[in-house]
C-alpha cells in the first residue's frame, strides 16, 4: 500500500491538470490487442436472457452462447417426511454437544434424498471460419460497457476487417456484422455446435438449426427442450445454406442473426412452443438491418446505464490494454481502471438480470460446461444476494425484479418443504435453490444444514423498499415477510443451555467450529442466525405497522426478538461467531457470516454501539485480505462500512489483480475469479466502491465514509440512498466535499453526515421551527441545520450532521464552507 501511495504524488500534478471531469473515449472500454486464447480472456455479452462470450479469433470467430433457462432435470420438489422425525434426534444431539454424530445424522435423514438440484447448462457455440486469416496484423477486440457493444477488428493482406457482437435488448437476438473496407472480401462458413447428444446442425431453407434436450441428472430426466436458428442477410454475394453450414462468399458485408428459446414457461410449466418462439424472433430480426438493431439495442441500454457516472482520475495506464492494466494495477496508479470495474458491474447486471426473466446466477448467465462449478445455481448464503448489492445503490432497480420474482417462488415451493419436512407453518428456503426453485437441503451437513436462506432473501426485499418508499412494493411482499418470520416462530425453540430462541439445526455458513469433536459444523444459534432472526422479525413488524396490519402477530415477533441471543464479543476481542466461544485466531475461513450485522445488515455501528464495532475490526484482521474473489468483494463493503477508505481501498488492490495461485482476484476479462469463475465477486465490490463513497443505512446520508487517500479528487453522479434520496452529483477535492446535489423523490427529512462543513448561506427557515430543529429550504439553496461532534467514539473524525424537511420532487445543492 505504501508503495502505491508513493507512486501517487508523481502522478497527481499530472492527471489533475487533465480535463479530470472529461470522459476519456477509452474509459468504458475493455480492449485488447490479441485474440482470446481461453474462456476467462472472452468478453460476454447479455441481454438478460441470451448470453454469449466473444473470443475473437480472426481465423475462427467462436460465439460461446447461453439461454437463461437451459437447465438439467425438470420441474421436482426435494421435500421428503423422513426429515421430520429425525429432527428431535439431531437437535437433541446438539444440545447434548454430539456434534459429529448430529451431523451425520442430519446429512442422512434430513438432507435431500434425491437430487441437489440441477444445473444451468450452455447452448453450444457458433463458429465464424475465414480461409487465409491466420496472418493478421493490427489486431484490437474490445467490449464498449457504455453501448453493449462487442468488436474486433484486425488487418490481412491490406484488408481491414471488423466485426460488431451484440445481444439484442430490443430485438431478443444475438447479431453480428461482418464488414471490410473493401467490397467483396466476406467470405466464411459459419457452423451451431452444441455438447449435447443428438443436437448436429440441419439446414432448413437459409436458415441452420438445432435443437436438443437439457441433460438428465441425479435421477431426474431433462426436460427443457432447447432450439437455436441462424440466418444470414448480406449485401452482395452469395449465400448457401447445406448440411447445416452457411456459407457466404464475396459479399460487401454481412449480418448473423442467431435466436434461441425453451419450452420454458415458469419453475413448474414446460409448455412454452419452443419452435414458434425461435421461427418468431428469427423472422422480424431479418427485417431490420443491423444498424437499426443496434440503435434499439444501445438505446434501451442506456437508459439504466446512464444513470451513473464515476470519475476518480486519470493517468497514461488508460493507454494499456486492460489485461496488462490488470496485470499492473498494483504497481501503478490507475483510477480509471476502478471507474471501468465498478461500471463493469453494472454492466454485467443489466445484462444478466432483465425484468420478466430469471435472476442472474452464479455465472450471471456465461457458462461454456453442461456440468459447471457448483451447478451455477442460487447459492443463498451470501452469493446470489451479493449478485443484487449493486441494483438500488446503483440505479438499477429494475434488475432487482427477477430477484424479487425468485422470492416470491421460493416462497410458494417453500411452503410444502415447511410442512412436510418440519411441520411447520409459513415457508422456507435452505443454502440453495435452481431454476426449479427447490428449498430443501441439499449437499452435506457442512453447507446444506442452514434453514436461514430465505430470512437472507427477505432482508434484501426489505432494502429494496428502504430506498424506494413504495408502500404498494411492500403491501406485495409483506406476505412473504410474514411467511418467514411464521416459520421461523415455528422452528425456533429454546436453548435448553441458554434460554434463547435459536435456530437449530443450522451453521455459520460454510465454516466448521471447535465445539464438541472438533471439525463439525452443525450448531444452535450461530450469530449469523441470530442476526438474521433480528432483521426478519423488526423488519416484518415494521412493514406490518407501515400498513396497518397484524397487530397481534407483530407483537409475537416482537416478543420472540426480545428472546433472541445478544451479539457477543469472545476472549479474543473478536465479535463471536457462534453461541459459544469457539473462535479460532488462525481461522482465514472465506465465509464471514457472522459479519453480516455490519454489512449488509446496519445492526453494528460506530455510532451506537462501538464495541461491536470494533470487534468485527478483530475478525477481519483475523481472516486476513487475500481470500476468494467473492470473499475479497465482501470485504470491501465491510471496510468501507468499518469507515477505514484505505484499507478498503487495499482490498480493491487486491481484488483488481490477476488471478493467482494464493487465492481470488480477476480474470483477464475482468470477470472475477472465485477461482473459478463467480459473477458476485463482480457485483460485491461494485456496491464495495459505492459504500466507500455514500452510506445511507444509519437514517442519514453519509458523504464520503470511506475515501481512500488515492481518490484525493473525483465525482459520483446517479447513486441511490435509502430514504428516496438520489445522489445526482457529489463533488470532492484533496479529500474533501466540494459541492453535493441531491433530489428528494419522496420528500421529507434528509439527514447529511459529512466531515465537511457546509455553507450557511441563503438558509431559509421555515415558520414554527426554531434553529435547533428542522428547516424548510428552496431547491438549489445551500443549507445547513446542526453541527453534531462524534467525539466520544476513538478514532472517528468529528462529523457534522445537517436536518433538512425536503419537499418531494425538489433537488437540493450543498456547497461545502
Amino acid at each position: 500500500m505504501s508503495k502505491l501511495l508513493g507512486h501517487i504524488g508523481i502522478i497527481l500534478m499530472l492527471f489533475f491538470t487533465s480535463s479530470l471531469f472529461g470522459q476519456s473515449k477509452n474509459n468504458l472500454k475493455l480492449w485488447y490487442d490479441k485474440p482470446a486464447e481461453n474462456w476467462n480472456e472472452a468478453l460476454p455479452i447479455g441481454n438478460g436472457r441470451l448470453g454469449a462470450m466473444v473470443f475473437g479469433s480472426p481465423s475462427v470467430e467462436r460465439l460461446q452462447l447461453n439461454e437463461e433457462t437451459i437447465w438439467a432435470g425438470q420441474p421436482n420438489s426435494i421435500a421428503h417426511e423422513k426429515a421430520l422425525e429425525a429432527l428431535p434426534e439431531v437437535r437433541k444431539l446438539i444440545f447434548e454437544g454430539k456434534y459429529k454424530e448430529a451431523q451425520d445424522l442430519a446429512t442422512s435423514d434430513i438432507r435431500s434424498q434425491t437430487n441437489n438440484g440441477m444445473p444451468y447448462q450452455t447452448f453450444g457455440n457458433v463458429y465464424i471460419s475465414f480461409a487465409g486469416h491466420s496472418n493478421y496484423t493490427d489486431y484490437y477486440r474490445d467490449l464498449d460497457i457504455q453501448n453493449a457493444i462487442a468488436s474486433v477488428s484486425y488487418k490481412v493482406d491490406g484488408v481491414t476487417f471488423n466485426r460488431e457482437i451484440l445481444s439484442a435488448f430490443k430485438d431478443d437476438v444475438i447479431a453480428v456484422k461482418l464488414s471490410a473496407d473493401r467490397p467483396g472480401m466476406i467470405t466464411t462458413n459459419i457452423l451451431m455446435q452444441s455438447p449435447y447428444d443428438k443436437t448436429d446442425p440441419v439446414s432448413r431453407g437459409d436458415v441452420i438449426m438445432l435443437d436438443g434436450t437439457s441433460s438428465n441428472h441425479e435421477g431426474l430426466r431433462g426436460g427443457v427442450d432447447f432450439e437455436g436458428r441462424l440466418a444470414v442477410e448480406t449485401v452482395g454475394g452469395s449465400v448457401k445454406s447445406e448440411n447445416g453450414t452457411i456459407a457466404i462468399k464475396d459479399a460487401d458485408s454481412a449480418t448473423i442473426y442467431i435466436s434461441i428459446a425453451t419450452n420454458f414457461k415458469n419453475y413448474k410449466d414446460l409448455s412454452e412452443d419452443v419452435r414458434k418462439k425461435t421461427i418468431s424472433l428469427l423472422n422480424n430480426a431479418r427485417k431490420k438491418d443491423f444498424e437499426s438493431i443496434k440503435k434499439n439495442h444501445s438505446d434501451y441500454y442506456q437508459k439504466f446505464f446512464n444513470r451513473v457516472s464515476l470519475i476518480l482520475g486519470k493517468t497514461e495506464a488508460l493507454d494499456q490494454p486492460t489485461n496488462l492494466r490488470i496485470k499492473n494495477f498494483s504497481e501503478q496508479y490507475d483510477p480509471q481502471l476502478v471507474e471501468l470495474y465498478f461500471q463493469f458491474g453494472r454492466y454485467l447486471l443489466i445484462s444478466s438480470s432483465q425484468p420478466g426473466g430469471q435472476p442472474a446466477n452464479l455465472q450471471g448467465i456465461w457458462n461454456d460446461m453442461l456440468f459447471p462449478p457448483w451447478e451455477s445455481k442460487y447459492t443463498m448464503n451470501i452469493n446470489a444476494e451479493m449478485n443484487y448489492w449493486p441494483a438500488e445503490l446503483t440505479n438499477l432497480s429494475e434488475m432487482h425484479e427477477p430477484f424479487i420474482q425468485l422470492a416470491k417462488e421460493v416462497s410458494e415451493t417453500g411452503r410444502e418443504t415447511a410442512k412436510i419436512m418440519y411441520d411447520a407453518d409459513g415457508w422456507v428456503l435452505h443454502h440453495n435453490t435452481d431454476i426449479w426453485r427447490i428449498t430443501g437441503p441439499i449437499d452435506n451437513s457442512h453447507s446444506g444444514m442452514w434453514p436461514s436462506g430465505g430470512a437472507w432473501l427477505m432482508q434484501d426485499l426489505w432494502e429494496r423498499y428502504n430506498y424506494s418508499g413504495n408502500k404498494k412494493y411492500l403491501d406485495e411482499i409483506y406476505p412473504i415477510l410474514k411467511g418467514s418470520a411464521e416459520f421461523f416462530l415455528d422452528f425456533m425453540v429454546p436453548h435448553p443451555e441458554f434460554g434463547y430462541l435459536v435456530v437449530v439445526p443450522s451453521n455459520s455458513p460454510e465454516n466448521s467450529h471447535g465445539g464438541g469433536e472438533g471439525n463439525a459444523s452443525i450448531t444452535a444459534g450461530a450469530t449469523m442466525d441470530q442476526q438474521l432472526m433480528f432483521d426478519l422479525f423488526t423488519h416484518t413488524a415494521e412493514a406490518a405497522k407501515i400498513l396497518n396490519k397484524d397487530k397481534d402477530f407483530v407483537q409475537q415477533l416482537n416478543s420472540a426478538k426480545q428472546k433472541l441471543a445478544p451479539m457477543q464479543i469472545g476472549r479474543y476481542g473478536q465479535l463471536q461467531e457462534w453461541l459459544k466461544d469457539w473462535d479460532d485466531p488462525e481461522d482465514d475461513h472465506r465465509h464471514i457470516s457472522h459479519l453480516y450485522g455490519l454489512f449488509p445488515s446496519n445492526q453494528i455501528s460506530p455510532f451506537r454501539n462501538p464495541e461491536l464495532f470494533e470487534s468485527t475490526k478483530v475478525v477481519l484482521e483475523h481472516r486476513g485480505d487475500k481470500s476468494t474473489g467473492w470473499s475479497m468483494g465482501w470485504k470491501v463493503n465491510l471496510w468501507a462500512r468499518l469507515l477505514d477508505g484505505n484499507h478498503a481501498y487495499k482490498l480493491l488492490n487486491d481484488q483488481l489483480s490477476l488471478v493467482g495461485d494464493d487465492g481470488g482476484g480477476s480474470y483477464p476479462n475482468m470477470l472475477d475469479a472465485h477461482p473459478p469463475f463467480q459473477i458476485d465477486g463482480n457485483f460485491g465490490v461494485t456496491a464495495g466502491i459505492a459504500e466507500m463513497l455514500m452510506q445511507s443505512h444509519e437514517g442519514a446520508v453519509h458523504l464520503l465514509p470511506a475515501l481512500p487517500d488515492a481518490w484525493n479528487t473525483g465525482s459520483i453522479k446517479g447513486i441511490r440512498a435509502r430514504g428516496g434520496f438520489t445522489i445526482e452529483e457529489l463533488k470532492w477535492s484533496n479529500n474533501k466535499i466540494q459541492q453535493v446535489t441531491i433530489k428528494s423523490n419522496l420528500g421529507g427529512n434528509l439527514r447529511l453526515r459529512t466531515e465537511s462543513k457546509m455553507d450557511l448561506k441563503k438558509l431559509k427557515l421555515a415558520k414554527g421551527e426554531n434553529s435547533n430543529s428542522f428547516f424548510k429550504i428552496n431547491p438549489i439553496q445551500q443549507p445547513i441545520i446542526k453541527d453534531k461532534s462524534q467525539t466520544s467514539q476513538p478514532e472517528l473524525p468529528k462529523y457534522y450532521e445537517y436536518d433538512i424537511e425536503t419537499e418531494k420532487g425538489k433537488t437540493y445543492t450543498f456547497s461545502s464552507k
